[in-house]
């Protein structure tokens, strides 16, 4: 089976289209398409064994809910086949990308990603869940941690990373002026159908430990002039996104804030006015993920020493 090829712009525009069409089908209420109901996972490649990263764990979150996948295990045709399994003829593989180094000159190539001197270009390729193909048995599931031990996971993490927070405000937000972050008290949540009370409540509090990590003094996450007034739009993006990361990684889940109405139309207004505003977002949320768990890490350890 020979795999499609897009075209740089539209790898973009492909991506961003299925994220924007997945946000205004929504059933019924304001939500982003990578709130996914129930106990979320990283896609995770069932060949490699690696997690997808960035905006492709966005792309995948989707198809499955929108395609009714249980499973995060993904493959392309090819590595499947590698393990004896096989694709079932008819089925439509998932977009996701990667970035693949050029040798331009600067006028050659316009539509491309800097790392310093370098330049990346983005390419698609197409991969396959676990429930399109025969011949695999996947492996048995791992008795997950109940709900008060993921959720004593949450309150060491933040713990560790050293964030000073406050409870007993009336709304949740991290102020840059204090270096804090402001939570309402946690039995002012309430649960939903796939969320319990203190899922909730933790799962904005993870939304607030990625502003926290990209304050100044951080991570220094600014977008600059390219978004200009839809700055704001752009960090709560990240936040969304990073805290659908961390929700995924410790078995809780995220459900949508109830302020998503104030500002799901900016959302959708930079989506449609710049393809790679998607990329941008996902790209700083896992920078964001990534430094959050080094912190935790790090500061555990010293703690130990």
């Amino acid at each position: 089976m020979q795999e499609p090829v897009l075209s740089k712009f539209n790898v973009y525009q492909s991506v961003t289209s299925k994220i924007i069409e997945a946000i205004e089908n929504g059933p019924g209420e304001v939500r982003m398409p990578w709130h996914v109901p129930g106990i979320a996972a990283f896609p995770t490649n069932a060949v490699t064994h690696g997690e997808y990263r960035g905006v492709n764990v966005l792309s995948l979150w989707i198809d499955a809910q929108l395609r009714g996948y249980p499973s995060q295990l993904w493959a392309s045709y090819r590595q499947w086949k590698q393990i004896g399994a096989q694709v079932r003829k008819g089925e439509k593989g998932s977009l996701v990308v990667f970035y693949k180094r050029i040798e331009t000159s600067v006028h050659e190539e316009e539509d491309h990603e800097r790392d310093g001197k370098l330049r990346f270009v983005a390419r698609a390729s197409w991969v396959f869940n676990v429930a399109q193909v025969d011949g695999f048995v996947p492996p048995p599931d791992t008795q997950r941690p109940s709900e008060f031990e993921r959720l004593r996971e949450v309150e060491a993490f933040v713990d560790a990373i050293d964030a000073k927070v406050e409870h007993g405000h009336p709304m949740a937000r991290y102020r840059r002026d204090i270096d804090t972050i402001e939570m309402p008290s946690a039995e002012w949540f309430v649960g939903t159908p796939t969320s319990s009370p203190q899922e909730a409540f933790h799962g904005v509090l993870l939304h607030e430990t990625v502003h926290w990590v990209g304050a100044e003094h951080r991570l220094n996450r600014t977008f600059g002039k390219r978004f200009g007034d839809a700055n704001y739009a752009m960090e709560e993006m990240v936040a969304e996104i990073g805290a659908a990361f961390l929700c995924a990684a410790f078995g809780i889940s995220n459900e949508p804030r109830p302020d998503h109405a104030a500002y799901i139309a900016n959302w959708l207004k930079v989506l449609k006015n710049d393809p790679k505003a998607i990329f941008t977002a996902a790209s700083q949320a896992q920078e964001a993920f990534e430094h959050l768990a080094y912190l935790a890490t790090r500061n555990d350890k010293g703690a130990e020493a």
